[in-house]
């Protein structure tokens, strides 16, 4: 391909704002990209045909493109997929007549055409600056009256500017069509990817995967409901629709499970990632104004499956963890079906475990529930001496045996998927998977509630190396593992706090020697002590004080709050208190830290929690310390 632009590109780009793709849309689209920069997680630009100008986005999933030199600034793109919008501006002139509007490219897919060119392209004549435009408003009328006779130019009056939308007037000549065919021919439908919190109006066509309960909230503001949706489009993103009060009452019944739907009217924002159970950096809000039409009478679509994968080796940071992750692996083992009996009301139902590996000759158990178990799992039964690949979406990693995966309602699982991560790990286990040993993810980790959970000889470091990096853990929390001693716990620091019995959540002493639990709304006669405390740790390197609660300070000191407690009321009479925490000092324990940034009167320091606190396995530190030699030795 030639390394030049198309010259009348942004003619073509704001010629045809919203096209349709699936037709005979306008080709031969290469723009030049100048001024590239980092705006969040998106990449802007100004796009160039070397004689008009646009500003741009990237979609925020081809920034992988820009970081790794593909996409370069004075390099050109040839745009495959795109949306124009007008976007509303502050309007600084005096002239209230009138609304200042931006265009605005976003670019949802593009191939790289060339590296960096030299300098800027630019064609003979003035550059002109396109995308700003101003409107008249709709009641405003031109109506002056220019003529010429002598050159026998005449020019005629302006008629008066009506402004409809393409929706309105498809809308006056299909009046009495059904709402859904009505939604599909005034709007182009555009895909999950495209879409971001700056557009205007939009229509998406999508699948419902996953559909919550409706759940009632009670905060300052009052009561209310809430229930959320996941939807997958055609290409297989998804994306997480939530609705509250009015909006969650009238589209609850509406929108079912399997089912098609056109929605617009909605808004996007930035998707809380503690929250966000599918891949989507953006997640979606509806209320009782937007619109959801049930996509009945034509075709419908099966969506495509996306995975991203996680390495078996690299399941640590997301046991008990909100986030789901997707594996993929070669079958190991299958088990018979068993029956599991619940708890909560008695129900059984079927459970089936596979063992599954991957190149990182780790193995992890993924427990099958419900009709996973007899359908999918039966099949894996069959075919297990074949040993099968598959590919599992949507897992909760849990910490039995230290690591374990298990299914969930929306999990979706592809036998030996026609894909090159599953050619790949096929070609690996026949050459050499099937004779390795392999080694279950759990051993070596240290069973923890917390994230950020892995080997305890994973990431060792000294504390000199966290102590002089004041800026560790600045965007987000980082982990390490170190070997140290307790050197010092001071008696005289608040060592627990008063918790409740049922949810550990902190009490207040109510009237009537009770204690009022804010989480369980309900007054308690007893309470327990939990430990929330720090401790001074020091290693070969240096010192450093790090924060422990219950779980980690238990195993420190060797008994409970409520026990320590019960030494201390008794100090008068001797020094068994004192003697307990004397003891517990000069100990080596392994620790999982991690390390974030605070501040304290004005000063910004370091603050490093225990996560997990395990004894020294002398078998396994030696075993440690025989690898590190002898990496070390390599690398002389």
């Amino acid at each position: 391909m030639a390394k030049s632009v198309n010259p009348d590109a942004i003619s073509i780009l704001l010629a045809n704002p919203s096209p349709d793709f699936s037709s005979d849309g306008p080709t031969d689209i290469v723009v030049q990209i100048l001024d590239l920069k980092k705006t969040g997680n998106k990449f802007t630009f100004t796009a160039s045909d070397g004689k008009m100008k646009l500003k741009a986005v990237l979609q925020s999933t081809l920034s992988s493109e820009v970081e790794s030199g593909k996409i370069q600034n004075l390099g050109l793109i040839s745009i495959l997929n795109y949306t124009v919008n007008d976007i509303q501006m502050k309007n600084e002139m005096t002239y209230s007549t009138q609304t200042v509007f931006s265009k605005f490219l976003i670019v949802t897919k593009c191939a790289a055409v060339s590296p960096a060119l030299e300098a800027e392209i630019k064609a003979e004549g003035k550059m002109e600056e396109s995308g700003i435009v101003l409107k008249p408003k709709p009641e405003m009328a031109i109506s002056s009256e220019v003529k010429s006779e002598g050159t026998g130019i005449i020019l005629k009056p302006k008629q008066e500017l009506v402004v409809k939308s393409a929706a309105q007037i498809v809308h006056e000549q299909n009046g009495n069509m059904a709402p859904a065919a009505r939604m599909a021919m005034t709007r182009r439908v555009h895909p999950l990817v495209s879409l971001n919190p700056y557009q205007g109006n939009w229509t998406i066509k999508v699948r419902v995967t996953g559909k919550g309960n409706m759940r009632t909230y009670k905060n300052a503001r009052g009561e209310g409901c809430v229930f959320n949706v996941e939807l997958t489009d055609e290409d297989g993103t998804q994306i997480q629709a939530t609705m509250f009060n009015e909006a969650a009452k009238k589209f609850y019944e509406k929108f079912q499970l399997g089912k098609v739907y056109y929605i617009s009217k909605g808004t996007l924002k930035v998707a809380n990632k503690q929250f966000k159970t599918v891949q989507n950096d953006y997640e979606m809000t509806l209320n009782e104004y937007s619109e959801v039409e049930a996509a009945s009478n034509e075709v419908t679509f099966i969506p495509e499956t996306k995975f991203n994968f996680v390495p078996i080796d690299e399941l640590g940071p997301y046991v008990n963890s909100k986030e789901f992750v997707d594996v993929i692996g070669v079958v190991q083992s299958v088990s018979p079906t068993m029956s599991i009996r619940r708890k909560i009301n008695n129900e059984t139902i079927p459970k089936r475990e596979i063992t599954i590996a991957d190149e990182s000759k780790k193995t992890v158990v993924v427990s099958l529930w419900n009709d996973l178990a007899t359908t999918v799992g039966q099949e894996l039964l069959d075919i297990s001496d074949k040993s099968p690949v598959v590919a599992i979406k949507s897992l909760k990693v849990g910490d039995f045996q230290g690591v374990s995966l298990s299914t969930l309602s929306k999990s979706i699982i592809v036998v030996n998927p026609d894909t090159p991560q599953s050619k790949k790990l096929r070609s690996w286990y026949d050459s050499e998977g099937k004779e390795t040993s392999m080694a279950s993810v759990g051993s070596g980790m240290i069973t923890a509630t917390n994230s950020g959970m892995r080997s305890m000889y994973s990431d060792r470091v000294l504390l000199s190396h966290i102590t002089r990096n004041q800026s560790l853990g600045e965007e987000k929390p980082v982990f390490f593992s170190i070997k140290a001693y307790i050197s010092l716990i001071k008696p005289d620091q608040t060592m627990w706090y008063r918790a409740c019995k049922t949810c550990n959540k902190k009490v207040t002493e109510a009237i009537g020697s009770r204690y009022w639990c804010e989480g369980c709304q309900k007054n308690d006669d007893e309470c327990s002590l939990r430990y929330i405390m720090v401790v001074k740790v020091a290693d070969a390197s240096g010192e450093a004080w790090v924060s422990v609660f219950n779980e980690q300070a238990e195993k420190i000191i060797g008994c409970s709050a409520d026990e320590l407690d019960v030494l201390k009321s008794q100090e008068g009479e001797g020094n068994d208190f004192q003697l307990k925490l004397k003891t517990a000092t000069w100990v080596p324990h392994l620790f999982r830290v991690s390390v974030t940034p605070h501040e304290y009167m004005s000063e910004k320091r370091q603050r490093i929690t225990a996560r997990t606190v395990a004894p020294i396995d002398f078998a396994a530190e030696s075993r440690f310390l025989l690898e590190d030699i002898s990496k070390m030795k390599a690398s002389q």
